[in-house]
This record gives C-alpha cells, structure tokens and sequence, in this order.
C-alpha cells in the first residue's frame, strides 16, 4: 500500500495500529539480528535494512547512487511482506527458512521469490525472524550479489 511516507517515521504514522504494531516489532527483531554493517533506511516505499554505500560504493545496480537492498518490511493491502534477498539468492538458505518454518508453524509458508507474506498478524513467527535475519553477513551478501549480477 502507498501511505504516501517519505521516512520511517512518517510511514509508521501511517499505519493503521494493528500493522503499525507488528511492523514495530518486526523492525526491532531485523535490526537487533542483522549482522553489522547493515544500515537502516527508507526506500522503495517501505522500511530496509541496506548495504550502504560507504561498504558498497556500487550501490544497487539498477539504480545507481542508491545503497544495496537487503531486506525490506513493509504494510501492503493484504498482507505484512518482508523481502529477503538472500533467501531469494541462496537455495541453501531458502531450503533452510521453508524446513525451519514447517517446524514452527502449523500455517502454510506463503512466499514469492524473496518475499515472505504474512496475512494473519497474529501468526508471525518472530523468532524465526530474527534468525534468518542472522544468517548472512554483509560480506557474503555483498559477494552473493556480485557473483548474481556479474557479466550485466
């Protein structure tokens, strides 16, 4: 959903408070299980935890200046949607996630290529989360992202 936001802030005010909730609690999870390096900011109409510059001058290829996406959050119409690149780059860690959530979860995984969809806010598998969160470092993701765009 567009909320028309332009920060963090503004797009959290947004939000209705049942989704503002969630969201709040899933940015928290994100950023106390990402990996350093990482940076929190505001793109693409939602929140993302990003390679920044500053580690990654070459930034997102498709639109140059702007920091590599690693994972966004976001209220959309029916659903809270988290996108993982990682998962969407790395089977190992997809087969990982799709085990791992079988294993905590009595619903069905609703996934697109590197977005996780959740439409019950009160089935989210936080902990789950924070553990994918964990699972790569900027490093890795950043060489996973060189070797998947090399040749373009």
């Amino acid at each position: 959903m567009n909320y028309h936001a332009n920060s963090i802030q503004s797009y959290l005010e947004a939000l209705p408070p049942d989704r503002r909730e969630v969201i709040e609690r899933l940015r928290t999870v994100i950023k106390d299980n990402l990996p350093s390096g990482f940076e929190e900011g505001f793109g693409y109409g939602m929140i993302g935890f990003d390679v920044p510059l500053v580690i990654y001058p070459t930034g997102y290829k498709p639109t140059p200046g702007q920091p590599l996406p690693f994972i966004g959050l976001a209220s959309q119409k029916n659903h809270i949607a988290i996108y993982h690149m990682g998962i969407f780059m790395v089977p190992q860690l997809l087969e990982w996630f799709t085990e791992a959530y079988g294993k905590v979860m009595k619903t069905r995984l609703d996934m697109g290529k590197s977005c996780i969809r959740f439409k019950n806010l009160k089935t989210i598998p936080y902990d789950l989360i924070g553990e994918l969160s964990r699972k790569m470092t900027v490093e890795e993701y950043v060489r996973r992202y060189e070797e998947a765009t090399a040749g373009r």
